[in-house]
């Protein structure tokens, strides 16, 4: 039972690294800063970084599942990385003045980005399974 212990922590670490990634990279393109707004009670920040999470642990869990290969995790978790930043882009796009909304708490601006973010990461979850 644990030989594969091993693998499971390697696993574990490989889908951690890869959301921590994913954090740091939505962090770095959005253009106000989400741990200082969250530290300050902003919901709107705290719901779109909640959603770009939860969704991109979906689509890691959904890879995680799917193979016994630790590269195949790294390389798909990254093309799902990917996809979840293209969601902040396109939730920019949909809604201008996206950063002042968020800015201001406007909790509808970030449950649109947060929700659209798990949305993306069920899909990624499907497409990744095949």
């Amino acid at each position: 039972m644990f030989e594969t212990l091993p693998l499971y922590f390697m696993f574990l670490g490989g889908c951690v690294g890869l959301l921590a990634l994913a954090l740091l990279a939505y962090t770095l393109i959005t253009p106000y800063r989400e741990w200082t707004l969250i530290r300050q009670g902003n919901s709107a920040a705290a719901t779109s970084m909640g959603g770009t999470a939860i969704g991109m642990a979906i689509a890691l869990s959904s890879v995680a599942s799917g193979t016994y290969s630790v590269v195949e995790l790294l390389m798909w978790g990254g093309v799902a990385l990917v996809c979840q930043l293209l969601v902040f882009v396109a939730v920019c796009f949909l809604l201008p003045g996206f950063r002042q909304g968020i800015e201001a708490d406007k909790l509808g601006y970030g449950v649109t980005l947060g929700t659209l973010s798990i949305a993306m990461g069920i899909l990624n979850a499907g497409a990744l399974s095949v």
